[in-house]
């Protein structure tokens, strides 16, 4: 079951103080709020992760964004599994073989990684909150703007990177468990190991587009540093399940807790919500794309 199996990789031990000087928790002046001292782009004007107010997003009415065959998750064979020691998390390497593409996105993209945020000790742990709401956790899938070959190249654009947030709810283990907890069988220890699995499918994890219709769209920034501006963030309506029992094992007995940055200014911003029937609320439905000229203004 692959929530299950994720949760056994994910305990390899990485700690909260990172290589690269920064953490999540409040150690020295290492932890979120100190971050734009040592890393400037931390406290620019489009950071994210924000909180989305569903009262005052504004719905794109534009028809011209079909939004098929966009994401394509079922196409993912191979996955290499990396507990990332300078970035504070365990992060699952993409291969080349997950595009995301159409609607009015400005080229196409692969997809370079995956990876969760989370709370600890019954505290939620989601980066994004909706109407004030945090949830349990959440789960980001990176894609880099082709033919950049890295992250670090894609940080030049200002749509040099998509990325794609689902928000998890607290489900029975019966819906929890159905195709989330299968993967990431193997439990290594060592806070920069790799492991290389031959049978995961990102579908394992994300529903098909075609229940993927209502979503927020905002432009915004890496939430970890340097911050990158160069982020086109989906944050989608449709929640994922995780059951208390699954959701208790990403904190229990590890070091690795509450990764998650603190809600950010809106500064000016406008947040867009597909123009989809019934997306009024986390847990409903988004398959087409929000134009970016219409985001960045």
């Amino acid at each position: 079951q692959p929530t299950e199996i994720v949760v056994r990789k994910i305990k390899m031990g990485c700690v909260c103080v990172c290589a690269g000087g920064w953490c999540y928790e409040n150690q020295a002046s290492c932890d979120a709020a100190g971050w734009s001292s040592a890393f400037p782009r931390c406290g620019g004007l489009r950071q994210s992760p924000i909180n989305i107010v569903s009262g005052k997003v504004h719905v794109n009415t534009n028809k011209g964004h079909s939004g098929k065959d966009v994401f394509e998750p079922h196409l993912l064979a191979r996955t290499q599994i990396a507990n990332n020691f300078f970035l504070c998390s365990a992060h699952f390497h993409l291969p080349q073989s997950v595009r995301l593409t159409g609607g009015a996105l400005p080229g196409h993209y692969r997809a370079a990684q995956f990876h969760f945020h989370w709370g600890a000790s019954g505290r939620p742990g989601s980066e994004h909150t909706v109407d004030g709401e945090r949830f349990p956790m959440e789960l980001h899938v990176v894609h880099i703007k082709e033919p950049y070959g890295s992250l670090s190249e894609a940080e030049h654009d200002m749509a040099g990177i998509a990325l794609l947030a689902f928000l998890f709810e607290v489900a029975r283990a019966s819906a929890a468990t159905s195709r989330r907890a299968r993967w990431l069988r193997h439990n290594g220890r060592d806070p920069r190991s790799t492991a290389l699995m031959s049978d995961f499918k990102l579908s394992d994890i994300v529903p098909p587009s075609g229940e993927l219709r209502g979503y927020y769209r905002y432009v915004g920034s890496m939430t970890t540093p340097g911050c990158e501006q160069a982020v086109a963030w989906t944050v989608f309506l449709k929640t994922l399940p995780v059951s208390g029992r699954q959701q208790c094992r990403f904190w229990t007995g590890q070091p690795m807790t509450d990764i998650f940055r603190p809600t950010q200014p809106l500064d000016g911003r406008v947040v867009y919500r597909s123009n989809s029937a019934g997306a009024v609320a986390p847990a409903r439905s988004a398959a087409f794309w929000l134009g970016l000229a219409a985001l960045i203004r």
